[in-house]
């Protein structure tokens, strides 16, 4: 039974995910005048067929692992274009016209997050609050002086690697949760901050943390184990309900999907300079474990789990990589500066290239799942 929910639930995540991205390249295909032949999810032979009156083929197929809007589109070599069509043709559109179509996929991606959280968020999630536990020895914490049992009330940046702390500039923390992407956003970042926190006796009190002491991020260590700021878990009965109107909701998950958005860029990078380890890439058992996993919890937090998803796949997508919306991106930018594109012969030999770092990244992703999952 659990096998059949973790297939269900792997299945409904690429199916949404990708569906959602692949309607935003049509929507903004049909906004600049672009007609789409066919929109397609999943790969392979054809379950269900229906064909609108615009001429746009809709396609639900056998392999549920992906999808593609095909545009009318002057460059594709099976493609005849009468001169009547070229109007309507991707390749005869202005720059700027092909760029948002190219970028409406990841947007879209980003929007269905938002979207997610606010749902959460209006129909109340219980959250743990934002109490902290005693901090390891030697953290940075512990050297400030925090201990068990102080609540943080309010987060603040601080900027230049100063001190100086404002009363009046604290932005109040509604739960650990919210902490928790805070933190990570300011270790990642490298950015100073401070904290308004009461104690066991209910005194209050701030404390800076400057960047300048932050733990720096390394493959082989923990930074926040270094920060030391963690929760201490309490029962569900002590947690706080986090509800919120349609408006802060939206405004509120609009700001939680800019952080993890910001920390995942973060740790992307780290990978290629060297900061992060590369086992944190993970494939498509990461993926489906997860989703079972939260799917078996409730929807609330299968909701999260597609909305981390979601940004990644968004993220993922804006690679400066052939085969990518990011490559295609690229070649845009190319155009613009040096007034005239790439040629057809030279795109292919890059689509080439980009299949086998694709390749390469998934046969990676998959050997970390594989030891993750198998080791002994």
């Amino acid at each position: 039974m659990q096998a059949l929910i973790t297939l269900a639930a792997f299945l409904v995540t690429l199916g949404v995910l990708v569906s959602f991205h692949e309607f935003g390249h049509f929507i903004a295909a049909r906004i600049c005048g672009v007609r789409v032949l066919r929109f397609a999810v999943g790969f392979g032979k054809p379950l269900y067929t229906f064909h609108a009156k615009n001429q746009t083929e809709w396609v639900l197929a056998a392999i549920p692992l992906g999808g593609y809007v095909k545009l009318l589109d002057g460059r594709d070599r099976e493609q005849v274009i009468t001169p009547q069509e070229q109007a309507h043709a991707f390749d005869g559109k202005k720059l700027w016209q092909r760029s948002f179509i190219v970028a409406a996929g990841p947007l879209a991606n980003f929007i269905l997050s938002i979207i997610l959280f606010a749902v959460i968020y209006i129909s109340g999630v219980p959250q743990l609050p934002a109490v902290l536990d005693t901090p390891p020895e030697h953290s940075l914490a512990a050297k400030l002086g925090l201990t068990q049992g102080d609540k943080v009330l309010g987060w603040q940046d601080l900027s230049d690697d100063q001190d100086l702390i404002r009363d009046d500039r604290f932005e109040p923390v509604l739960s650990w949760n919210a902490l928790r992407w805070d933190l990570l956003n300011s270790v990642t970042g490298q950015e100073g901050f401070a904290l308004e926190l009461k104690d066991a006796s209910g005194a209050r009190f701030t404390k800076a943390f400057k960047a300048s002491d932050l733990p720096q991020i390394t493959p082989e260590s923990d930074p926040m184990q270094a920060l030391g700021i963690r929760p201490m878990i309490s029962s569900p009965p002590a947690w706080q309900e986090l509800q919120l109107g349609p408006i802060d909701a939206l405004v509120y998950a609009s700001h939680r999907v800019w952080l993890i958005t910001k920390v995942s860029v973060r740790l992307m990078a780290g990978i290629l300079t060297g900061k992060s380890s590369i086992k944190q890439l993970g494939g498509p058992l990461s993926i489906a474990d997860m989703a079972g996993k939260s799917a078996q919890v409730g929807w609330q937090p299968f909701f999260a789990f597609l909305a981390l998803m979601s940004i990644s796949i968004g993220l993922l997508n804006l690679l400066p990589f052939p085969m990518l919306d990011g490559g295609q991106l690229l070649y845009d930018a190319w155009e613009l500066v040096a007034g005239k594109r790439i040629s057809i012969s030279m795109q292919e030999r890059f689509q080439k290239l980009g299949f086998l770092l694709l390749i390469s990244l998934s046969l990676l992703a998959l050997f970390n799942d594989l030891q993750r999952y198998f080791s002994p």
